[in-house]
């Protein structure tokens, strides 16, 4: 730390300079804390993830497709359903079967996912378990083929 003493008129003079000590030392300090918490914030149980890969569709005759397009029409099969209660009635229809038959969402990538969201909400009002999403493969799986 520098220090100025004494001077010949009696009035203490102005230090000209910039003390740096107290900034690097307050820099090492934060350096050491974000090194000593930046490895307790990012601490993760290793597993090993999964790949995804695009399984080709299985449809069994008892399966039950419902496609949403871009406008939120709803179809069963290919049949327009068209009002949620009509939905929630068929769904609540084929729910009470055993075994249950799956449902399979093919969805138009344009469409809102409100759509969609709607249609999962009134399955699991109905008493759905098992629900797929359909979709298209990607180029580089079609080019693997």
């Amino acid at each position: 730390m520098a220090m100025n003493v004494g001077g010949d008129s009696g009035e203490p003079s102005v230090m000209a300079t910039i003390n740096t000590t107290p900034l690097v030392d307050v820099m090492l300090v934060l350096l050491i804390i974000f090194l000593i918490t930046i490895p307790v914030i990012t601490q993760h149980v290793k597993v090993k993830l999964p790949h995804a890969n695009n399984i080709p569709t299985v449809t069994k005759p008892h399966d039950i497709t419902i496609s949403v397009t871009r406008n939120g029409s709803i179809y069963w099969g290919t049949e327009l359903v068209p009002s949620s209660r009509r939905l929630l009635q068929k769904i609540e229809q084929v729910a009470v079967e055993v075994p249950q038959p799956a449902v399979k969402i093919r969805g138009d990538r344009n469409s809102d996912y409100r759509y969609i969201g709607h249609v999962m909400y009134e399955l699991q009002r109905g008493g759905m378990v098992k629900v797929d999403f359909i979709s298209e493969p990607s180029a580089k799986e079609l080019g693997a083929r």
